[in-house]
């Protein structure tokens, strides 16, 4: 891991005056430029060739004096791949540029972790350090710091014969490799007989499976809280609440019963593609137990992982018919529904700060008053 006092001795030659805000252009970076933008900052999309007019056209800003007449892009710098951002002279530049950057998940999925834990040295908005917990195939992923601290999350089914009651599989899809080929069985017969059709497809691979987390499913609905952790002035806050849409698996529960029993083999298995978000609100009797839970996370990451959490996270919960959350994906960086509430803010973020505050905005809000009261080391690593 690169030695933050490197990049805080980077960070001592940058124009305070003039710091960009920059992001891989794809997961919610949107709503960090759109947020970057409302509290007065330029921003830089970091582009893949093919992928760009997203950013390069559609939402290139428009200024007319500096102020922002139409859109949150200021410069959309185009590569072949987003990974050559890791290349010595693209980080000069951004370096050069006064450019704060600002993890997604894209980000971590494009580009080695190896790279941006060791070889990236670009001042970085969030925790450095926690990326790699994301990884499950690592051996202290987010599961072991949930379990460390007694969070709560589904239990693990550690042998396939044990599956007595309906399980979920967690493993990568074969082709589509930043996504899910995840499936459901409520049985050893079910989990062959599953994961044989879907190895046949091309769905995922023998290997992967042999890989895969099992764990019993938590029948409710989905809530994925934003929250933000200031180090600055050390509050947790809950910025918004999102779910997700996810393919095809919310075309199967579209379909009445009998069209469902009547669909070929090649569709009858849902995958769990995330294509989009939507917003939601919680019951205010249930959002102490979030808050506890967020306040037990941020505690655990200070415990374990040095400087623990900057900034922005996601807990990803399910509430079963009892009311009980159990968390079952941590993102340890800006999380990827904050777009439902970019420009118009969210509920929660509203209401505690009295205006239009999304997790975009409230990453560019953190920068301001670290540069303002001279703590802007305390909040990049």
């Amino acid at each position: 891991m690169i030695d933050r006092n490197i990049i805080w001795g980077i960070l001592e030659d940058y124009d305070t005056e003039d710091i960009k805000i920059g992001a891989v252009a794809s997961h919610s970076a949107l709503d960090t430029f759109d947020g970057a933008v409302d509290e007065g900052f330029r921003t830089v999309a970091i582009s893949q060739r093919g992928r760009e007019k997203t950013y390069a056209k559609y939402f290139k800003a428009r200024r007319r004096d500096g102020v922002v007449m139409k859109g949150c892009v200021d410069e959309a710098w185009v590569f072949d791949r987003f990974n050559e951002v890791l290349l010595e002279e693209n980080q000069k530049r951004l370096v050069e540029e006064n450019v704060i950057f600002i993890p997604n998940r894209s980000f971590t999925s494009y580009c080695s972790i190896d790279e941006i834990e060791n070889n990236f040295r670009v001042p970085m908005f969030g925790s450095r350090n926690m990326l790699r917990t994301e990884e499950r195939t690592e051996e202290r992923d987010y599961y072991w710091l949930l379990e460390k601290e007694g969070l709560p999350f589904p239990e693990k089914i550690e042998d396939p014969h044990d599956i007595d009651e309906l399980c979920i599989v967690k493993l990568h899809h074969a082709v589509k490799k930043l996504e899910r080929g995840f499936f459901t069985c409520s049985s050893y017969s079910e989990y062959m007989e599953k994961s044989g059709r879907l190895i046949e497809q091309g769905v995922i691979t023998e290997e992967d499976l042999e890989k895969a987390r099992i764990e019993r499913y938590i029948i409710g609905p989905v809530f994925n809280f934003d929250f933000f952790y200031s180090p600055i002035n050390g509050e947790l806050e809950l910025l918004g609440i999102d779910w997700r849409f996810e393919t095809s698996l919310d075309g199967h529960v579209r379909l009445p019963a009998q069209q469902q029993l009547s669909l070929p083999e090649k569709q009858q298995i849902p995958e769990y593609t995330v294509c989009g978000h939507n917003s939601a609100t919680l019951r205010e009797s249930q959002l102490e137990k979030v808050f506890e839970l967020g306040e037990r996370y941020v505690e655990a990451t200070k415990k374990y992982y040095d400087y623990g959490i900057i900034g922005p996270f996601c807990l990803q919960t399910c509430l079963d018919k009892d009311l009980q959350f159990y968390i079952y994906d941590v993102a340890p960086r800006i999380g990827g529904g904050t777009n439902v509430h970019m420009s118009v803010g969210h509920p929660y973020g509203n209401t505690l700060w009295r205006k239009r505050v999304s997790t975009g905005r409230r990453i560019a809000m953190e920068i301001k008053m670290a540069i303002e009261e001279g703590k802007i080391k305390e909040v990049v690593s």
